[in-house]
Parts: structure tokens; C-alpha cells; sequence
């Protein structure tokens, strides 16, 4: 009745469980917020904001209005709202993204859509005023004889 063997079997369930990944399925609207620990796909509608630590996908009838935050996100359907990223954003051809953006590295392939005010994180190299500077040019006038 109380075997160390159902604990673990216990345990392992709720592992699996967080693990899983969570499907919004094409037809499905849902209008609120989202909070998960596990991966998402996304071909329905969610007009909110969803939070989660795993990936997300959102295929290509997925819509999502409204803020995601996540690790990284592959977008073949479209979002409009407030994107924050702590890894990639990748855009395949279908994607159309329009909003505020913050990632750390983005992919785009040819025909996606991103009208996006963009912000990318990492290291920014400042450039020195004195390299910047343009050096006058001279030039050399040729008479005629």
C-alpha cells in the first residue's frame, strides 16, 4: 500500500506531465491568459497573454494577439502584440509578425512577414568617436593646356 515503487510511479507521472506538450488545436479560440512550464503548439487562436518556459510553435493557422514570453518560438502562422524572448525567434515563409519584439537571436526565411520595432539583446560593440570621424578629401584640379 505504501511501496516506495507507487512514489516513484507517482513521481514519473508528474515528470511526463511537464514534458508534454501542450496543443491549441486549429478551430479553438481562447481569450485569456496562458501560464505553462511545458512546450507549446499553436494552430488555433489565443487572444491573451501566454507565458511558458518551453518552446513554441505556432503553425500556420496559429494566431496569437497579445504577449508571449518563452525560450524560443517558430512562427508559421501570425502574431500581432508583444513578443519577449530569451533565445530564438525563427520565421519561416508563412509568418507575419507585427508589434514589439524582444529576442536574443532572430532567423527569417524569405517571404515572412516582420513589421516589428525590434529589440535584440547581447553584446553591442560601441564604436569609438575617433574611428568614426571622416577624414576630409582633397581634390586635385586638372587645367587644361
Amino acid at each position: 500500500m505504501f511501496s516506495p515503487d507507487r512514489k516513484k510511479q507517482k513521481d514519473q507521472s508528474t515528470m511526463e506531465a511537464t514534458t508534454q506538450q501542450n496543443i491549441i488545436a486549429q478551430g479553438t479560440k481562447i481569450v485569456g491568459d496562458i501560464a505553462s512550464q511545458g512546450p507549446f503548439r499553436i494552430d488555433g487562436t489565443i487572444e491573451g497573454n501566454v507565458k511558458t518556459s518551453g518552446k513554441i510553435v505556432v503553425g500556420k493557422s496559429g494566431y496569437i494577439k497579445g504577449t508571449l514570453q518563452g525560450e524560443n518560438a517558430d512562427f508559421e502562422g501570425k502574431f500581432s502584440g508583444k513578443l519577449i524572448l530569451s533565445g530564438t525567434l525563427s520565421l519561416k515563409s508563412t509568418a507575419h509578425i507585427e508589434g514589439e519584439v524582444h529576442i536574443n537571436k532572430l532567423a527569417v526565411e524569405p517571404g515572412a512577414t516582420f513589421n516589428a520595432t525590434c529589440s535584440m539583446k547581447g553584446t553591442v560593440k560601441s564604436l569609438s568617436n575617433e574611428a568614426v570621424k571622416a577624414q576630409p578629401i582633397q581634390a586635385e584640379s586638372v587645367q587644361s593646356k
